[in-house]
């Protein structure tokens, strides 16, 4: 009786520890998108941990939202994610079909943004550009660009 009440408490602790290394704090952020043209389509944001998953365009997260909220260009939503450090990309996806259409010359025909940080020179920003530590910073802004 003994050997089995040792058992059954050792394995209760292994699973306690594995649950409470395992958990991870997920926290709503909001992320407030201005600049919005139309109500049309839907918001997409990409979520990237580090420069090398952003240069090879794999997003950890992808979220998808509707624009029904949209009041006067501005839409907030809620993400969650971990406290860490992230980049977030936005697409103004306004034809539906889950990515940036681009004409010709390889420019954006649809809108989009990165996180606290407003594109303004014709170059593609690094990672350390619109990273975002949200241990230190309580929401995101995007202010989405038309070319």
């Amino acid at each position: 009786m003994k050997k089995t009440t040792v058992l059954c408490l050792n394995t209760l602790a292994g699973l306690l520890f594995i649950f409470l290394t395992s958990y991870t704090q997920v926290r709503e952020t909001p992320v407030k998108v201005t600049g919005i043209r139309s109500p049309k389509g839907k918001i997409i944001l990409n979520v990237f941990k580090d420069n090398e998953s952003y240069n090879n365009e794999q997003p950890y997260k992808k979220l998808t939202f509707d624009k029904k909220a949209l009041n006067n260009g501005t839409l907030t939503v809620m993400v969650g994610l971990e406290s860490g450090t992230y980049g977030i990309t936005l697409i103004d996806d306004e034809n539906e079909n889950g990515k940036i259409d681009k004409n010709l010359i390889r420019m954006p025909k649809e809108g989009f943004g990165f996180s606290n940080f407003f594109m303004e020179k014709l170059k593609k920003p690094t990672f350390d550009d619109f990273k975002v530590d949200l241990k230190a910073t309580a929401k995101v802004d995007i202010k989405v660009k038309y070319m």
